[in-house]
């Protein structure tokens, strides 16, 4: 039910990889998440359309409620898209919903949109393309992932003997070109200033649990992302996903940080391309510049400054950050005081509005730093 608009049955599951339940088991091993479920919330996936029917609720298919466990402001998802959007980067959107199941208030969730079909038609020319989800373009050797790699991750078009020409071609054709080349051809699909945006907005935010972060266990690979491949223009877009540990990193001893930490500066390369163990768990990680793609934008050093100074002068200066977090603290405060009343492991209000504070003052001084 949302404003008295009631439909039913729906789907309902509990949705996430190891964060999303890290300490919300009885298991064992909090890492390794088994048994009951000892958290109040946990996030959520609504499926409107469950048993396969076209039907809509508000024009979505998908609702995706996000339990914010790990993230002490509750505002980590909500600031990051904002960040992204306004920087002109297709990003999903994201609010804060207050969840009522069965007649009891079980907490504050974030409320983020799903990326989808829907999605792409709404912020792309022709969003009829195929959307693929945490397939990056390249595999932990820079080769060029293949079209069954690709076919795995597709979220749209799955019913339509969809070809990965496009997506394929712009692996291949950067992974044959020469490092003074990649750039040129990096240009003819895709767009570069987009791109670097992303990044500088990525980096801004520590979105270290993000593209960049390359986790090798024991395969190196990156998550958190989708990428599209509008078919008119045949250019691909890279969408970033799954913000709840971003800005973790700017607060030294961040529990999160202990696995989501990344080593190396923005277009930096350490360790000769090889896994290594960083952070406080020791988890191995590749540099993200020892691939073709990253490789190459890295070298834009001046583009890439002259889009951190935009983004520090507009959407990441104090002002703007302030008067956001300000006002859905202001919308928020009730919801957050309610479940703290309620559940032990809420974080009570004078807890959160600190955390509030912690976070605008680590981005005083994140605004100092080149943004690498």
């Amino acid at each position: 039910t949302f404003e008295g608009e009631e439909i039913g049955p729906i789907g309902v599951r509990y949705k996430g990889s190891i964060g999303a339940f890290l300490f919300c088991t009885d298991g064992p091993n909090p890492f390794m998440p088994t048994g009951a479920k000892t958290c109040t919330k946990l996030s959520m996936k609504l499926k409107i359309n469950w048993d396969g029917s076209d039907e809509e609720f508000y024009g979505v298919k998908k609702v995706q409620l996000h339990s914010q466990n790990l993230d002490d402001t509750k505002m980590h998802e909500r600031l990051g898209y904002w960040m992204f959007r306004e920087m002109g980067v297709p990003a999903p959107r994201s609010t804060h919903a207050r969840v009522v199941i069965n007649g009891e208030y079980v907490g504050l969730f974030a409320l983020t949109e799903q990326i989808d079909g829907r999605f792409t038609r709404e912020n792309f020319d022709d969003g009829t393309g195929n959307l693929y989800k945490e397939v990056w373009p390249f595999d932990g050797s820079g080769n060029p992932r293949t079209e069954d790699e690709f076919l795995d991750g597709l979220k749209t078009n799955e019913d339509e003997d969809p070809t990965t020409q496009i997506i394929s071609g712009f692996a291949e054709e950067i992974a044959a070109a020469s490092p003074e080349e990649a750039i040129d051809v990096i240009a003819e699909w895709a767009d570069i200033d987009l791109l670097l945006r992303t990044f500088v907005v990525d980096r801004a935010i520590k979105n270290d649990d993000g593209a960049l972060h390359w986790y090798c266990l024991p395969e190196c690979n990156p998550h958190n992302f989708y990428w599209y491949e509008d078919p008119s223009s045949e250019q691909v877009f890279f969408i970033p996903w799954d913000l709840d540990n971003s800005f973790a990193n700017h607060l030294n001893g961040s529990t999160v940080g202990g696995f989501t930490q990344i080593a190396d500066p923005w277009g930096e390369v350490s360790h000769n391309c090889e896994p290594f163990p960083f952070g406080s768990f020791n988890l191995p990680q590749r540099s993200a510049a020892c691939g073709p793609l990253i490789g190459a934008l890295g070298t834009l050093d001046a583009e890439f400054d002259q889009l951190r100074a935009e983004l520090v002068a507009g959407p990441f200066s104090t002002e703007s950050v302030n008067e956001q977090l300000a006002a859905w603290t202001a919308q928020i405060e009730s919801s957050v005081s309610e479940a703290a009343e309620l559940y032990d492991d809420a974080p009570s209000l004078e807890d959160w509005l600190t955390a509030v504070e912690l976070l605008e003052g680590s981005l005083v001084d994140a605004r100092l730093t080149d943004g690498r």
